[in-house]
């Protein structure tokens, strides 16, 4: 029964906001003071901060990066050298991203044959039976070949059939090998493109000119829009520290920053740069730290052998990260926010009725106030003919 009552009440039953007019201090100063919030919020956050009056749109983006810098290292292996850009910007382009080398272990004139294995737990051995022919890990520098063969006066380890001689990496150049490095200039052109409003932009400026742009290095307070970067204030901005970096190698973000308002002038425009380390660097994790690969230069001798220089390079990536949002007056966003912003003033409402109906002493009589129940006319007028004919006698039959 009480299931086919609420299914009665919830086809034949309608309900109807009534207007009751409260004369209360503490309810009137809740309800104001819940709508002066809303509109505080509407104006100040949806649409002075956030700009809610406006249409966005992402920014698509292009970059293109050039180093410029030459040293000179003068070593016992490699004696003078000068090391400019096509030595140590490895490869020559990449998206969005450049990397130089900052230290280096070269390994020269390796050619294939045999020779004695790094020494290790797994390597070493006594007899030649330690050693498997044709054995293999993850870390050999090559394929052992059976043997154990003496790797000095007082090691033997089992032969590898390997590039000769080995690569020992085991001890890295401190301080890095290309230390000036941190005073190469780093050169990046960024195009900028926003769709929705075809408006495009690239950070080297329309007041820059070719003068200013050969003899400008970036600088926050001085330069903040110059496009081209010394490398050691680069890592510096990011509080780190560029010869520790350079030892082991890293990789820095130097991202780029385009919020345009396009309701203003478009010289407003412009790039804002920061810069911040991407790799880890914890002293409690030093398992495999900073950034390197290895790469190889061949050659020919001249007996026709094929011999090359190893080379493990390790350095810092930097990362040209291009994000932005640009934002112009529409007529649908400004509706929609307005009225999002209308709608809300009915949280105040809702609010001032759960504090006359639930918290208030004299909340029974404020509820009897507000909810009246009113029978259909139709019904009413049924039941009260009812009523009457119950209260009426009976008719007798009269002769005439």
């Amino acid at each position: 029964m009480a299931l086919c009552g609420a299914f009665h009440s919830f086809l034949f039953e309608y309900d109807t906001p009534r207007i009751v007019l409260i004369r209360s201090r503490k309810v009137g100063l809740v309800n104001r003071g819940v709508q002066l919030g809303i509109l505080a919020y509407v104006i100040g956050w949806v649409f002075l901060w956030e700009k809610g009056y406006q249409e966005t749109d992402s920014v698509v983006s292009s970059v293109t990066t050039k180093v410029k810098g030459v040293t000179l290292t003068n070593t016992s292996i490699l004696g003078a050298r000068i090391w400019d850009v096509a030595d140590y910007v490895i490869p020559p382009q990449g998206e969005n991203t450049v990397f130089v080398m900052t230290n280096v272990i070269l390994t020269l004139n390796q050619s294939q044959g045999y020779c004695p294995e790094l020494p290790d737990d797994q390597t070493e051995c006594t007899v030649k039976n330690n050693c498997v022919p044709g054995y293999v890990s993850t870390h050999s520098s090559g394929i052992q070949t059976g043997k154990c063969v003496p790797y000095n006066g007082s090691i033997n380890t089992c032969e590898v059939f390997a590039w000769c001689p080995l690569e020992d990496d085991s001890h890295i150049p401190k301080p890095a090998f290309l230390r000036e490095a941190e005073n190469f200039t780093l050169l990046v052109k960024n195009n900028i493109w926003y769709r929705k409003f075809n408006f495009s932009k690239r950070n080297i400026l329309p007041t820059i000119n070719s003068t200013y742009l050969k003899n400008c290095i970036y600088d926050a307070q001085t330069d903040p829009f110059c496009p081209i970067f010394r490398l050691g204030k680069i890592v510096e901005a990011a509080g780190q520290d560029f010869q520790e970096m350079a030892v082991e190698g890293g990789v820095m973000a130097l991202q780029i920053n385009w919020d345009c308002n396009l309701d203003r002038a478009a010289s407003h425009c412009v790039p804002k740069y920061s810069f911040r380390r991407l790799d880890n660097k914890d002293s409690a994790h030093t398992v495999s730290p900073g950034y390197n690969f290895r790469f190889a230069k061949y050659y020919k001798n001249s007996d026709g052998t094929e011999s090359r220089t190893l080379v493990k390079a390790y350095g810092i990536r930097f990362d040209i990260i291009v994000f932005g949002k640009a934002g112009k007056f529409d007529v649908i966003p400004t509706m929609i926010n307005i009225g999002s912003g209308l709608a809300l003033f009915g949280v105040a409402t809702v609010l001032c009725d759960i504090v006359v109906l639930y918290c208030m002493k004299k909340r029974y009589y404020y509820r009897e106030k507000k909810y009246k129940y009113v029978e259909d006319h139709e019904l009413v007028s049924i039941n009260k003919g009812r009523v009457k004919a119950k209260l009426l006698p009976p008719l007798t039959p009269q002769r005439f």
